[in-house]
C-alpha cells in the first residue's frame, strides 16, 4: 500500500508550517518540490507548482483537494471533520474549496505572518 504524500511549496514559510501541522497529525509523508524524485514528478500534473498535491492509492488530489484529502487522513478529528462531511453533500462545494484554497494561496504572505516555520528550501545545512 502507498503511503499518502503530501507534494508542497517547501520555499514556504506558510506552506511548510501546514504542512508539518498536517504531518504531525498523520502517516502522511512529505516532499517538497525542490525534493521531488522522477518518480514523484511523473505522478504530478504538468503545472505541479501551482498548488500542493496528495498522491494516494486512490489517485492524486491537487490544490484544495490536496488539504482536504490531508486533513481527513489526519487524527484532527471534532466538528470540522463532519463539517466537511456535511458540505460534500452540496453541488457547490468543490468550487468553494478551490476558491477558497486560491485565496489563501494567493495571500500565503499575509497568512504567514500569523503562523509560519522555516522553509526546508531555506534552511542552512
Amino acid at each position: 500500500m502507498k503511503r499518502p504524500t503530501l507534494v508542497y511549496d517547501d520555499d514556504c514559510g506558510f506552506c511548510t508550517w501546514w504542512a508539518d501541522h498536517l504531518s504531525e497529525r498523520s502517516s502522511i509523508r512529505l516532499v517538497g518540490f525542490s525534493d521531488l524524485t522522477p518518480e514523484l514528478r511523473a505522478e504530478l500534473p504538468e503545472s505541479y507548482e501551482d498548488c500542493s498535491h496528495l498522491l494516494t492509492e486512490e489517485g492524486v488530489y491537487s490544490c484544495g483537494a490536496s488539504i482536504e484529502q490531508a486533513f481527513l487522513r489526519s487524527d484532527i478529528d471534532g466538528p470540522a471533520r463532519e463539517f466537511v462531511q456535511f458540505l460534500r453533500h452540496f453541488e457547490e462545494y468543490d468550487r468553494l474549496r478551490e476558491r477558497g484554497y486560491q485565496v489563501v494561496a494567493n495571500n500565503r504572505d499575509l497568512f504567514g505572518k500569523i503562523v509560519s516555520k522555516t522553509p526546508p528550501a531555506r534552511r542552512d545545512s
